[in-house]
Order: structure tokens, then sequence, then C-alpha cells
């Protein structure tokens, strides 16, 4: 007669353990032989594609708030408390949460997602406590409410479970790959939200990747034709050089839905023309 199989035990430890977060962030060089891009071509191509369409504006206010930073920090290290003309930084945790709403939409609904949100929400323990069906209502001008809604309010249990209050502050004080493990814990965040938040609202120096900046990359090279987003992430975060980053993001950026010819949607949609001014990479690439 056969025996009867023992049950394996589970520890409290182990029944409320929570599983990684798949989308966990990697350091290891993908492409370790693969030299591009240099110093100086990020340099060069900075320097052309801000001649070229000037500092984007949707991302001024951004690099304010850098400059800002900076300041800050200058003033801490030469023992000055001086604050004037000094403006409050948006919070990590509405920085988040708007970056979360701008995922596969346009600026514009995202921001009208984040806006309604306020609106209908003032606070974040309103957003908690509230009905998740009330909650896409808010956002569904974004565009894919259900998901986006089901993430916010994870995120706020998961910080209101973790460390009583819903607040993200504490990251200001974490070193880059301290924030990133962080911020990857939670469900549904994955590298390039994680990256925004690092360049755009914690002004670390950081380098996200959406298709514009992939299909650059592939263009000039600067990746293997098949690379995907999380390889070319983690090769040119450590290709490029950091006080360069913020710029050139940005800059690709812009260019890749300006120009027909670096975008990933050539044929499917009219984009804009670049009259009068050939594309700059034409003369970094000979496939342009």
């Amino acid at each position: 007669m056969q025996k009867p199989r023992k049950r394996k035990q589970i520890s409290s430890e182990t029944a409320i353990k929570i599983p990684p977060n798949k989308t966990k962030i990697s350091n290891i060089e993908p492409y370790p032989s693969h030299l591009r891009p240099t110093p100086e071509e990020c340099l060069i191509i900075r320097d052309e594609l801000l001649e070229m369409h000037g500092f984007p504006e949707e991302f001024a206010q951004f690099r304010k708030d850098r400059q800002i930073s900076e300041l800050s920090s200058s003033n801490l290290v030469n023992g000055s408390v001086k604050s004037e003309g000094i403006l409050e930084k948006v919070s990590v945790l509405d920085g988040l949460v708007s970056t979360i709403l701008s995922q596969n939409t346009t600026d514009v609904n995202s921001q009208r997602a984040f806006a309604s949100l306020k609106a209908a929400f003032p606070t974040w323990e309103n957003v908690l406590a509230a009905d998740q069906k009330l909650l896409e209502d808010a956002i569904r001008c974004g565009g894919l409410a259900p998901t986006k809604a089901s993430c916010i309010k994870n995120l706020l249990r998961c910080l209101q479970e973790r460390k009583g209050m819903l607040c993200l502050e504490y990251l200001r004080d974490l070193s880059i790959d301290e924030i990133k493990s962080e911020l990857s814990s939670f469900k549904g965040i994955g590298p390039k939200t994680v990256a925004c938040v690092l360049l755009f609202h914690l002004q670390l120096d950081d380098f996200p990747v959406d298709t514009h900046i992939l299909q650059i990359a592939k263009t000039l090279h600067w990746v293997p034709e098949a690379a995907d987003a999380k390889k070319t992430y983690v090769h040119l975060n450590q290709r490029i050089p950091k006080e360069l980053k913020f710029d050139l993001n940005c800059l690709l950026f812009t260019h890749g839905k300006m120009c027909n010819r670096c975008s990933t949607k050539v044929g499917k949609r009219d984009k804009k023309e670049n009259v009068g001014k050939p594309c700059p990479l034409l003369n970094h690439c000979k496939d342009l």
C-alpha cells in the first residue's frame, strides 16, 4: 500500500513572501564588444540636434527642475541655505503616477488623465480608498484605464503596507541602483517607467529608451539590429556620458517624433517634414 505523501510545511515567512518582479532591471552589459556610441559621438549629435530643434519646450520644466536641484546641492556644499526663487518640486509619487498614465498614449491625453485624476481625488488617500471603477472612469481619457488603475491602486496599497504613508520622497536619499530596485518591486512598474522617474522626477542621470530612441540607436549602429529596448537601455546607459544623458534623451525623443527618416512609424501615419533642414544624423550613418 502506497504511503501517503507528507505535505511540505510552509513557514509564515514563506507564505507572505512577495514574488520578485519579472521586470527587474539588470545592469549586465549586453554588448560588451560594441564600442558605440563614443562620448565624442554623443556630444556631436547632442549639439547638432540642439542647433536644429532648440531645446524641446515640453521638457523645459524638467530642465528647470534639474537646475534647481543642482543649485540646491551647490548651496548645501557651500554651507548656504538660501532658497530665493526656488520652486517646490513635483512630488515623486505624482511624477510616477503621471508616468504610468503616459504609457501607450499621447502627451495630451496623459496630461488630461492626470488632471482628471487630481480633480476627482484631491489626495492619494482618496485614490486608495476609492472604488477601482471610479478610478478607471477618472483616467479613462488616457487609455488602458483598467490596467493603469490597477497598477496605481497596487502601488498605493504596497506603499501603505510597507511605509505606512503614501509618499515616495524617501527615494531622494537612495542611490540610483537602490531606486531601481525599489521601484521595480512594484507590480507593473517596468524599466522605462523607472528610468523616466529617475531622469525627469528625481533629476538623476539615466537614459529611458522608447520606440523612437530605440529606432535611432539601431539606425546609428549604436546597438545591434536585433537589440530590444531593455538591452538598449542598459547598453546606452553605460556608453553615454552622464552629463549628456538628459539633453540627448530629450532631443533624440523629439527628433524621432519629427523626422520621417528616424521614425518607427514611417508609412503608418503622417509625420512632420524637416523642411529646409536635412536630418543631421545623415552625417553619421550611411544607411539613412
